[in-house]
C-alpha cells in the first residue's frame, strides 16, 4: 500500500491514545475495531471510520478487528458481509485473522443476560413495542414502570428460557434491563436487551429465535475482543452510559469509548435506510450506481482507494458535526488521477471535419503523450486521417467575442497534429443544422508547432473518423439538487437532481480504448476523468464520468486544478 494512508496526523483521538500509552493504560496496547452492521453497503462515511480505526492501529503498532454486529437477521444478508469485506480490502486494509461476528458470541451474550436476571437487573416484559414507547416518557417527562417490572428472579429466568425455546410469538415478550424509568437519558429507561424474532440468521440459521439488541451486543463484543479504544460516531454518545452500565454490572473488561463527528457530505445522504429506499424505489440502478455515495458506487464511478484515503485524512476527526463540501472529495480524485491517469482523446458530441487538402487515402501515426505529469508513462500512436471528429461545441459559425475555437476563417491547432483553418460548412437542407466543417491544413505544422512561429489561441482534441470507436458515455452529476443533507427528508424524490445522469450513445473515442478493461481510468483530454464501466463489451466500451476537469475546491482554497 502507498504511504498516503498512514501519514501521522494529530487529532483529539490520537492525543487521547498517546496519553493512554504514556500512562501505561491497557499495558500500552492499542486495539480498535471496525464494526459494521451487515444490513447494507458501505458508504463514504464508513470509509472515514475504516481509515480511522485501521489507521490508528497501524500508527500505534496495534491491532484492528473487522467485526460484523449481526444482531438483526431480518435486515442482514451474507451478500452485505461479502461486499463489506471487499470494500475494506479495496480501500487498502487487512484484518488478518481478526474477522469476528457478534453472532460468534450469541451463547455468551445469553449467559450474560441470565447473569443480569439473577442479579435482579433484568426482567421479562409483556408490553408491546408501542406500549413500551408510551411508557418510556419524553425528554421532559419521566417514564412509567412496566407492570411486569417486579417479576421474581425465578419467573424471569423461566420466561427467558422459554423465550429461547421458541414458546412465544414475535414481539410478545422482551427482556429489559432494570435501570431507572426517571433517568434524564432515555436510553437508561429500562431498555430492551433481547427480543423474540423467529427469523433465520445468515450464519446461525434457525438455532436462535431471540436476538440481542445492538446496544447490548455491541459493547459486550468490544469487551470480549479486548478492544482498548472503541471509536464511535457522535450519535452513540448518549448510549455510552448504558454501555458503561452493562459492563460495570457484569464486571467485565471495559473498553474506552471515544466519540467523533460522523461525515456529512453535501448533495447526498448517509442514512443506509434512505440509500436502501433509493435502490428499492428505482431512483438509482443499485447499490453500486455511480451516483451513490457507497464505496462500490464510488469505485464504479472511477474513484481510487488513494483518493478516498486522502479525503478522509484531509477532513480529519472532529468532535462537532458539520457538512463537508463534496467539492473536496472531487478535488482529491482529480489530484490523484492527474498524476496517474493516461491521457486519451474522446469526442462526446461529434461534429465531422473534412480536411479538404489532405490526401484521401493517407493515414499518419502521430505521437501522443500519455501523461505529462509522469515522464515514465511514455507516448502512444494515434491515427490521423482526412476525416476527423471534433466536439460540436468547439465550432461556431457565428462566434461571439472571446470564442477562440474553430469558426469560419479561423485557424486552430489540433492536439499532436496540425494547424487547420475553417473554409466552409455543409448543412442539412431540411433542418439547417451543420453536418460537416471543411478545413485546410498546413503540412508544415505537424506535431502542433508552426515553423514560422505564428500562434493560435485554441487547441482542440479530435479522433480520426476512419479509426474511431463508438462508445457510450454516462455523465454523472450530484444525485440531489439540495446541497444540505439535513434538508432532505423521507420524500427523496422531491430533492433529486433531474440532471444527475445524461447518457451519450454516439461518442467517438480513439482506437486504443476499444477494449478498455472495466475499472481502467483515463483523462479524456479537455473533457474530464472517466472510468470504463463493467457494462462495456469488446469493441463497444462504456465510460462513466468520474469528475470534470474544473476544480472548484482548488480555486476556493487557492490550490492547483488538475491539468
Amino acid at each position: 500500500m502507498s504511504g498516503d494512508a498512514f501519514r501521522h496526523t494529530s487529532d483529539f483521538i490520537r492525543h487521547i491514545i498517546r496519553e493512554d500509552i504514556k500512562a501505561g493504560r491497557n499495558s500500552g496496547r492499542v486495539h480498535t475495531r471496525f464494526p459494521p452492521e451487515p444490513n447494507g453497503y458501505l458508504h463514504i462515511g464508513h470509509a472515514k471510520s475504516i481509515c480511522l480505526n485501521f489507521g490508528v492501529a497501524r500508527e500505534f503498532n496495534g491491532l484492528c478487528n473487522l467485526r460484523f454486529d449481526d444482531t438483526n437477521p431480518s435486515r442482514e444478508e451474507a451478500e452485505y458481509v461479502e461486499s463489506i469485506k471487499s470494500d475494506v480490502r479495496w480501500l487498502g486494509f487487512e484484518w488478518g485473522d481478526r474477522l469476528f461476528f457478534a453472532s460468534d458470541y450469541f451463547e455468551q451474550l445469553y449467559r450474560y443476560a441470565v447473569e443480569l436476571i439473577r442479579a435482579g437487573l433484568a426482567y421479562v416484559c409483556d408490553l408491546s413495542a408501542e406500549e413500551i414507547r408510551r411508557y418510556r416518557g419524553t425528554l421532559t417527562s419521566p417514564g412509567r414502570e412496566s407492570p411486569y417490572r417486579n417479576r421474581t428472579v425465578e419467573e424471569n429466568l423461566d420466561l427467558f428460557e422459554r423465550m429461547r425455546a421458541g414458546e412465544f410469538g414475535d414481539g410478545s415478550r422482551t427482556l429489559r434491563a432494570k435501570i431507572d424509568m426517571s433517568a434524564g437519558n432515555i436510553n437508561m429507561r429500562d431498555p430492551v436487551i433481547y427480543r423474540i424474532q423467529h427469523t433465520a440468521h445468515h450464519r446461525t440459521g434457525d438455532k436462535w429465535c431471540i436476538y440481542p439488541m445492538y446496544d447490548f451486543a455491541h459493547c459486550i463484543s468490544d469487551s470480549i475482543e479486548g478492544i482498548t479504544h472503541s471509536l464511535c460516531t457522535l450519535e452513540f454518545e448518549d448510549h455510552r452510559p448504558l454501555y458503561d452500565w452493562f459492563l460495570d454490572k457484569l464486571g467485565i473488561f471495559h473498553p474506552q469509548q471515544i466519540e467523533f463527528a460522523r461525515l456529512n457530505l453535501s448533495h447526498t445522504v448517509m442514512s443506509k435506510r434512505k440509500l436502501l429506499k433509493l435502490v428499492e424505489e428505482g431512483h438509482v440502478r443499485g447499490w453500486d450506481d455511480p451516483r451513490m455515495p457507497t464505496i462500490s458506487g464510488l469505485r464504479r464511478r472511477g474513484f481510487t482507494p488513494a483518493s478516498i484515503r486522502n479525503f478522509c485524512e484531509r477532513i480529519g476527526v472532529a468532535r462537532r458535526d458539520s457538512v463537508v463540501d463534496i467539492a473536496l472529495l472531487e478535488h482529491c480524485i482529480r489530484e490523484d488521477l492527474n498524476r496517474t491517469a493516461p491521457r486519451v482523446m474522446a469526442v462526446l458530441r461529434p461534429l465531422k471535419v473534412v480536411i479538404v487538402n489532405y490526401p484521401e487515402d493517407q493515414v499518419e501515426e502521430l505521437d501522443a503523450v500519455n501523461n505529462p505529469e509522469d515522464p515514465g508513462a511514455g507516448t502512444r500512436k494515434v491515427p490521423f486521417s482526412r476525416v476527423l471528429y471534433i466536439e460540436r461545441d468547439d465550432f461556431m459559425e457565428e462566434p461571439p467575442a472571446k470564442f477562440y475555437r474553430l469558426s469560419p476563417g479561423r485557424e486552430v491547432r489540433l492536439r499532436y497534429a496540425y494547424f487547420i483553418t475553417c473554409t466552409g460548412v455543409v448543412k442539412d437542407e431540411r433542418t439547417g443544422d451543420i453536418t460537416e466543417v471543411h478545413c485546410t491544413y498546413d503540412p508544415r505544422t505537424r506535431g502542433g508547432d508552426s515553423p514560422d512561429g505564428r500562434k493560435v489561441r485554441a487547441t482542440l482534441h479530435w479522433v480520426s473518423a476512419l479509426h474511431a470507436v463508438t462508445a457510450e458515455v454516462r455523465l454523472y452529476s450530484h444525485l440531489f439538487a439540495t446541497a444540505d443533507p439535513g434538508e432532505i427528508g423521507d420524500d427523496l424524490s422531491a430533492h433529486l437532481n433531474p440532471d444527475s445522469l445524461e447518457t451519450l450513445r454516439s461518442c467517438r473515442v480513439e482506437p486504443s480504448l476499444s477494449d478498455a478493461p472495466p475499472g481502467s481510468r483515463y483523462q479524456f483530454e479537455r473533457v474530464g476523468y472517466f472510468c470504463a464501466d463493467p457494462d462495456s463489451a469488446p469493441g463497444r466500451p462504456v465510460f462513466n464520468r468520474t469528475v470534470t476537469l474544473r476544480d472548484t475546491w482548488a480555486k476556493i482554497k487557492g490550490g492547483i486544478a488538475a491539468r
